[in-house]
């Protein structure tokens, strides 16, 4: 298995640590060869030749399967190159898509990339999609790539008291424009006369410097806390602690930190963009409102902020939804029987 640093930041990065921990690795015999660490390019370009040369290694041994975690860009770059070399080989290859923004990245590459890109899906044995929407983008551009549909996973933490705090709101992700963190700002504005203990918390790193501009423009630099990088220890406070977890991108693949927040039995409000609308189901488990549009998005928080009883009975709803969706074992028995497949193709 090809990806990132299991120990760094981001949705990858717990989505392999996850698999890791919860028996993936030791149940199917998986070697993990990390091609990607977080640090100065001279560090990225070194994590890249030190994976190019175990990788190398580990395909002398003749594995069964090669299988990458791929995103847009670099990642892409790296993971198409390993996977050729694994084709060639011998071994099935797995290519596993967790691009937030893997169709803007066709669209703005060249024509000779995206034949690359092309070949790359169609080649692969199995191609992985997180959920319904990606698996149609995927076929619409590689038809003849067999894409299935397999979401990120998350560990059912221990039901235990509501600790929420009355007025906090929590959004985890990279502060960026992407996020929607600017628009949940601004409706943060709108809700602070009708909520005194109305409180933003936010949990990532970014824009924060331009989000401090933006806050003290609309009068509510007091109203945020900046919590700064969330490690996986700290993360399960932070949820306990919030009423409601929001993340209103503008792109997504299928985001861990929603996925862990139903697991929390949080009430969330979202978008319906990329994978979301596989796990988020508006009214029934969460609120979903149209990207950008501040209006709608303070009106769904403010819905959860005035009602208790809704926000805890779309908690309640999320969590169920992760317990027979999304949990961990459900997620790793998928991948095995992909696994499984691809073996008795190759005997």
């Amino acid at each position: 298995m090809l990806g990132t640093e299991p120990g760094g930041r981001g949705g990858v990065a717990t989505v392999v640590s996850l698999l890791r921990q919860n028996g993936l690795f030791e149940r199917e015999g998986v070697c993990y060869v990390s091609t990607h660490a977080e640090g100065s390019r001279a560090a990225k370009l070194g994590a890249a030749l030190k994976g190019l040369l175990r990788t190398l290694a580990c395909l002398a041994r003749g594995p069964d399967i090669v299988h990458a975690h791929a995103a847009s860009n670099g990642s892409f770059v790296r993971k198409s190159v390993l996977l050729a070399l694994a084709r060639a080989s011998g071994a099935k290859t797995v290519f596993h898509l967790h691009g937030a923004c893997f169709d803007s990245f066709i669209e703005r590459s060249n024509p000779l990339m995206r034949r690359w890109i092309r070949h790359t899906l169609d080649k692969s044995t199995v191609v992985i999609a997180l959920s319904t929407r990606w698996a149609s983008y995927l076929n619409g551009f590689a038809p003849r790539a067999r894409v299935v549909v397999i979401p990120n996973s998350v560990p059912l933490p221990p039901a235990g008291p509501d600790r929420a705090e009355p007025g906090r709101i929590l959004f985890l992700g990279q502060v960026e424009p992407r996020k929607g963190i600017y628009e949940l700002v601004e409706a943060l504005a709108l809700l602070k006369d009708r909520y005194p203990q109305l409180k933003l918390a936010v949990g990532g790193q970014g824009e924060l410097a331009q989000l401090k501009a933006r806050a003290a423009a609309l009068g509510v630099a007091e109203r945020i806390e900046e919590l700064g990088w969330v490690t996986a220890g700290r993360k399960q406070d932070e949820l306990a602690r919030a009423a409601i977890f929001c993340l209103p991108s503008h792109a997504e693949g299928l985001p861990m930190a929603l996925l862990e927040a139903m697991a929390a039995g949080k009430a969330v409000v979202s978008t319906g963009v990329g994978g979301i609308p596989d796990a988020l189901r508006d009214g029934d488990n969460g609120l979903m409102v149209e990207p950008g549009k501040v209006d709608a998005l303070a009106a769904a928080l403010g819905k959860l902020l005035g009602d208790d009883g809704e926000r805890r009975r779309l908690g309640a709803r999320a969590r169920a939804t992760i317990e027979q969706e999304f949990e961990s074992g459900v997620v790793i028995g998928q991948i095995s029987a992909v696994y499984q497949q691809l073996r008795q193709q190759r005997s």
